[in-house]
């Protein structure tokens, strides 16, 4: 399996794929190592994921190098999303121990009643290459922590980074067979289907959630997927400081190349200050450097996948044919390496492809509204349901058109965020489950029920 520099095309590295026979034997050490790791307790799980996090910290830019190379992400932001996810870390330091505790729920009289949160098992964890510390931390670090084993199955796009990850576990003290990495494409990743595992955690697109879905089905355990987005944000009449609210939509949308599940996908914008909205948006993109990802200050490097840039120049010709307009961008930059201008469009409508479909690039279409009611029947018009966001100067006025869309997340002001507090979860096709909050670290639990008769 070749790993490909996606910013000028270049060879990193070639890595043999697991062959039947190793996923096997694989899945055979998680399976006899699991009982052993959840008869540990919970601090003692904790310390030596305490230990990880301070490993990586150590390791900081040779990580973030390996990221950057392998994903195309420009490496300050590299280094963002290694700094951002050890906030999981934190937030387990400081619950984990409460949220997985005995609960005696009655505890007088005959019968006393009491719940136990045992850990599901051996779980499947196949994991996403856009955010692998972020996504990847929130399946295999609560996972591990609620005493299961890992069969980590990272992208293929973001293999070295996964190697990564068990070569620092084993470093911490996770003890041999608990956590496996898994190297390879599809045909891998089919291996772990087969499997008889007890849970599926999936990061990624919606058709391959489904199929994971279906796949497993008959297996009757727990399936969670965390899937992609079609994420509106509304800039209401009443914001006054309208060049901010650019900069931070402008951000929220190509952050990361705008590879982001939860990545500003289409903007509405009231009509009274849709020209300077789009004036001081188109300004704003205009400025961000794009380049080598290696070099300070670049803020768009290369989409990591090469198949991507099909998609982004459909999107832009489709929209263009339906009336469009280009402000910036549309197109591949020339010479080598997987580079996509930073694209905006106005005058766009739902009948177009980039409002409709998942873009996952740096593209962008902003259109004009009437009023709140019809950004609402627009921000509902989708098939996805991660995030929304609502820009206002009026908490009230904004929470009213939040509290009418069917997504996990909504933002007032901000936008593509997460915090471990609160539970990352979407609805229709942005996913099943919960991570994060105490809902996430009991997700990789099964409830057992005792009714205790007798003498305590």
């Amino acid at each position: 399996m070749d790993i490909l520099n996606p910013a000028n095309e270049t060879l990193l590295q070639s890595l043999p794929a697991d062959d039947r026979s190793q996923v096997l034997a694989k899945i055979e050490s998680l399976k006899k190592a699991q009982p052993d790791w959840a008869l540990r307790s919970v601090d003692e799980r904790l310390n030596i994921l305490v230990r990880f996090g301070s490993l990586v910290k150590e390791n900081l830019e040779n990580l973030a190098l390996v990221l950057t190379s392998e994903t195309g992400k420009p490496l300050a932001q590299a280094r963002n999303e290694i700094r951002g996810a050890h906030n999981r870390i934190e937030h387990l330091q400081a619950n984990a121990a409460t949220w997985l505790a005995r609960e005696k729920v009655v505890t007088e009289g005959a019968v006393r009643e009491e719940i136990v949160h045992e850990p599901l098992g051996v779980i499947a964890n196949i994991s996403a290459w856009n955010f692998p510390y972020n996504v990847g931390y929130n399946v295999f670090l609560y996972a591990l922590l609620a005493g299961n084993a890992v069969a980590y199955k990272p992208s293929e796009y973001a293999s070295l980074t996964g190697l990564k990850f068990g070569e620092l576990l084993a470093k911490a003290g996770v003890p041999s067979g608990v956590f496996e990495c898994f190297i390879g494409g599809a045909a891998v990743g089919e291996m772990l289907l087969e499997a008889d595992l007890d849970g599926y955690f999936f990061t990624g697109s919606y058709k391959t959630g489904k199929y994971i879905t279906q796949k497993v089905a008959t297996k009757m355990v727990p399936v969670q997927l965390e899937l992609g987005g079609k994420d509106a944000l509304y800039v209401m009449d009443d914001v006054q400081d309208i060049k901010q609210a650019a900069i931070n939509a402008a951000e929220g949308a190509f952050y990361n190349n705008g590879q982001s599940c939860c990545a500003v996908e289409r903007i509405y914008v009231h009509e009274n200050v849709y020209e300077a909205f789009v004036k001081a948006f188109e300004e704003e993109v205009e400025g961000y450097l794009i380049g080598d990802p290696l070099a300070e200050g670049t803020f768009i490097g290369p989409v990591t996948r090469r198949e991507q840039l099909d998609v982004l120049q459909d999107q832009v010709q489709d929209a263009l044919d339906k009336g469009a307009v280009l402000h910036t961008g549309g197109k591949r930059r020339a010479g080598a390496g997987y580079y996509w201008e930073p694209t905006v469009l106005t005058g766009v409508s739902h009948e177009m492809k980039v409002m409709m479909e998942e873009s996952f690039g740096p593209i962008i279409g902003i259109q004009s509204v009437r009023n709140d009611e019809e950004a609402v029947a627009l921000m509902k018009d989708t098939t996805y349901g991660l995030t929304a966001a609502v820009f206002s100067d009026n908490e009230a006025r904004a929470v009213q058109v939040l509290e009418k869309l069917p997504t996990g997340t909504a933002y007032w002001n901000c936008c593509d965020r997460v915090s471990p507090n609160l539970p990352w979860t979407g609805r229709k096709n942005s996913g099943l489950g919960v991570t994060l909050s105490y809902l996430g670290i009991r997700a990789f639990t099964q409830p057992k029920a005792y009714h205790l008769k007798g003498s305590s």
